[in-house]
């Protein structure tokens, strides 16, 4: 049994609090919705929740860490003891939801759902942890993102199973130590720098998910399309798994949208050249760039000679929000070799100038240069 915890939002199958998720960092809704975005965004609910893996042997990718959690959740079952508290990071997009609801599936328990900022103080959290049976699996999305007060009241729930609550003021106020009954806390974070050091020390498996191969996305997609009745062939579904940024969330939401090309262009079959020309007019180009990105990379070159520029300068020369460049931009460019960060601004490489077709930049080239020289 599966229950949305701590929020407002219509979540659908697995009753994740949407209206949480969607807030970002400065709590406003972002009503820019990219395809290459790899947190949720309106939309992927309808299509993300059928496509979810129940069981260990449907999820494709992230071996090192399904192997991790089969032999954890065998050794509590076989001790008929409650699972340690899970910490799993890494990027949005990979799966950490996802792997939530399976190890409740594997445990045999409710999963309660919620998100840090949908908890807004400590009795919020009273109320989920206390409405808890033996055994069930809690999970917190964005859990860096919990209030100080509420984290505080987490440490004794997490290690000792009790709350310790103060009631009153002054000379009325009383203390209770409420037992709780023993439950797994399944944290996720995109920013695990971020999470406090008494809260992360309580997490006694702490699992990295790690962006997926091309391979590995392509069978994702050909799993995906199966499922919502769509006729793809292996070469399309190759050439959407590398143009997804290592992200099974962004597959699926292409996956969605060349559909609709397959629907109209070639009598629903997915085909190489259908997937080629959708990504073209959706102007995704072959490693999964969209027009934001070269948007960016052109500015830091033709305005800034390849950098270095600071982050808001460069926000407001393309007319970006800082956090979206911070949070989407940079980590894919960064990976894929286009973009460095110093400690005066963001630069970019050869590799990135090589790919738009532009000259490099006169510190590039005097760069390159001196380099030769010395080799």
């Amino acid at each position: 049994m599966i229950e949305k915890s701590g929020g407002r939002g219509g979540g659908a199958e697995y009753g994740i609090d949407w209206d949480a998720r969607d807030l970002s960092r400065d709590g406003e809704l972002d009503l820019e919705n990219r395809l290459t975005e790899t947190g949720y965004i309106p939309g992927d609910g309808e299509v993300e929740n059928p496509l979810r893996p129940r069981a260990f042997s449907e999820y494709i990718g992230q071996e090192k860490v399904k192997e991790n959690l089969k032999i954890y959740i065998e050794a509590a079952k076989s001790r008929k003891e409650t699972l340690d508290h899970v910490l799993l990071y890494g990027p949005p997009g990979l799966g950490k939801t996802t792997l939530a609801g399976i190890v409740a599936n594997e445990l045999g328990v409710n999963l309660r759902i919620t998100s840090g900022p949908a908890i807004e103080k400590p009795g919020d959290l009273a109320a989920l942890l206390t409405n808890l049976s033996p055994g069930d699996v809690l999970f917190i999305d964005e859990v860096h993102r919990l209030p100080r007060t509420v984290e505080e009241i987490l440490y004794p729930a997490m290690e000792d199973f009790a709350l310790d609550i103060i009631t009153g003021k002054g000379q009325m106020a009383a203390s209770y130590h409420l037992p709780l009954p023993k439950f797994t806390l399944v944290g996720a974070t995109t920013r695990a720098g971020q999470l406090s050091a008494p809260l992360r020390d309580r997490f006694g498996v702490v699992l990295r998910l790690e962006l997926y191969e091309p391979r590995e996305l392509g069978l994702i997609v050909q799993r995906s399309a199966k499922i919502l009745n769509a006729d793809i062939d292996a070469d399309a579904a190759i050439e959407l798994a590398s143009r997804s940024r290592g992200t099974p969330r962004i597959a699926n939401r292409l996956l969605k949208r060349v559909r609709d090309f397959a629907e109209v262009m070639s009598g629903g079959v997915i085909t190489l050249n259908t997937a080629q020309i959708a990504l073209e007019r959706m102007e995704i180009d072959e490693l999964g760039l969209d027009q934001s990105d070269r948007n960016m990379l052109r500015a830091i070159i033709k305005n800034y000679g390849g950098g270095p520029v600071g982050l808001e300068t460069l926000a407001a020369a393309i007319g970006e929000e800082a956090i979206t460049i911070e949070d989407v931009n940079e980590p894919y460019l960064m990976q894929v070799g286009f973009l460095t960060r110093t400690p005066r601004g963001r630069c970019v490489t050869p590799a990135a100038c090589a790919h738009l077709g532009l000259p490099l930049p006169s510190r590039l080239r005097a760069e390159e240069e001196l380099q030769l020289k010395m080799e």
